[in-house]
């Protein structure tokens, strides 16, 4: 039965994969690429449900793109989410709205749009956000968060992919009483608001622990936990990343969280069992753990792996006291030898299994053995070039989705299909 991965980091955002029938290695020959489309400019992954793929792009049409880390880049142009068959790559439809950006940065979106039973959600870079309908695009409610919250548009654009449960969906927003707001996922109506804080850049997410649900906000200055009916706080970690760059999902491997941030800032928290508390266990420093910012880690069996922003490697940690196990560039960049400034790779969890898929900044697939002992080293092949500029470099920022035992990716110029099937 094919997987959907209705939204960013697959149906339970965990990162994990857990269709059968895939490659246990890349093949000397490579894979099959099943199609290519064109599409415009963006980061924000793709979505597949149902034989339908939903991929957020930006159409520029007027102003100077640059990327600058401290300056707003003003353009003119649409926003369009579209949705293509599955199997073809063909377009069913599309849906456009007119978008001036002033953001750094400015490719396009960053939120994977968010699929839930007949409705896909979207938030656009400068704060739109959106519900339509699966079938054909219609809209059915709309919220601007600069609009309707007085919300600060975050220099590298909203990032927060929204996140639906039950009835409801979450998202940050940033401001006093709003750093992260739920609404009415059928209407859009504000539900509760909750946290004095800035909006990041990091998406909510919900877990299981202590005997209650708890939605996890990582905002620029905590790891917060609430209550997800009512946005009633339960316990608050204090870690602020440089520049508001709380961007990685905190990630849970039995009763341990690890949150991670540029520059030095990480945190291993420790979740109580017997109620919805926690407690600090040790802090990231220069030589030790992993300092995560474009791509969130994945924490397996007391290691976490994890691309580093200042060493741009992939890391192994160990959970107990943050110590590095070992570091590879074969992940982000093989040739490189010393350091590459926000090396990053998406890593993807192939289930009940120490296999990984990962996806390289330089547009190459891969599939890795990662354990505590070590990267092995199970083949590659190159999707698609990189499009975007980053620190002199040509990149591909822009997490997969994988569904029906295909890869599909994305640059600024196209999507692509890739048969992963064994």
């Amino acid at each position: 039965m094919a997987d959907n991965w209705p939204g960013w980091m697959g149906p339970s955002r965990d990162g994990v994969y857990r269709e059968k029938g895939i490659i246990d290695e890349v093949p000397a020959e490579g894979l099959k690429v099943k199609w290519r489309t064109p599409i415009a400019g963006g980061y924000a992954g793709p979505a597949v449900v149902d034989g339908r793929v939903f991929v957020f792009d930006y159409q520029k049409t007027a102003g100077e793109a640059f990327n600058n880390p401290g300056e707003r880049a003003n353009l003119q142009g649409q926003e369009r989410l579209t949705v293509l068959e599955a199997g073809s790559g063909k377009q069913l439809w599309q849906y456009a709205y007119n978008c001036p950006y002033s953001i750094s940065y400015p490719a396009g979106p960053r939120c994977t749009p968010t699929v839930d039973g007949g409705h896909v959600y979207i938030l656009g870079s400068e704060g739109d956000l959106q519900a339509l309908r699966v079938t054909d695009g219609e809209l059915v409610w709309k919220r601007s968060l600069k609009e309707d919250f007085s919300a600060e548009v975050p220099i590298w654009g909203f990032s927060a992919h929204p996140l639906v449960d039950s009835d409801l969906l979450y998202t940050m927003v940033g401001g006093d009483g709003q750093g992260i707001v739920a609404f009415d996922k059928l209407t859009g109506e504000v539900k509760w608001k909750a946290i004095d804080s800035a909006a990041g850049y990091c998406p909510p997410s919900i877990i299981e622990h202590g005997g209650a649900r708890q939605l996890i906000a990582y905002t620029p200055t905590s790891v917060t936990s609430l209550d997800p009916a009512t946005g009633k706080q339960y316990w608050s970690i204090p870690i602020e990343p440089s520049f508001e760059m709380s961007i990685a999902r905190p990630m849970v491997d039995g009763d341990l969280m690890y949150a991670s941030g540029i520059r030095t800032e990480a945190v291993m928290i420790e979740l109580a069992n017997d109620r919805p508390s926690a407690k600090e266990i040790w802090r990231g420093e220069p030589k030790n753990a992993v300092h995560s910012a474009n791509a969130t880690p994945i924490f397996a069996d007391g290691v976490v792996y994890g691309t580093d922003c200042d060493q741009g490697s992939l890391i192994a940690v160990d959970a107990k006291d943050g110590s590095r196990l070992w570091s590879t560039f074969e992940a982000t960049k093989p040739d490189e030898k010393r350091f590459i400034k926000h090396g990053t790779a998406f890593l993807t969890r192939v289930a009940d299994t120490d296999r990984y898929l990962i996806f390289s900044e330089t547009g190459d697939l891969q599939m890795a053995k990662l354990t505590a002992t070590g990267y092995e080293d199970l083949g590659r092949f190159h999707v698609l070039e990189p499009t975007s500029e980053c620190f002199g470099r040509s990149v591909v920022w822009s997490h997969p989705a994988y569904s029906g035992q295909t890869v599909f990716a994305r640059n600024d110029k196209e999507i692509v299909a890739v048969d992963l099937a064994k």
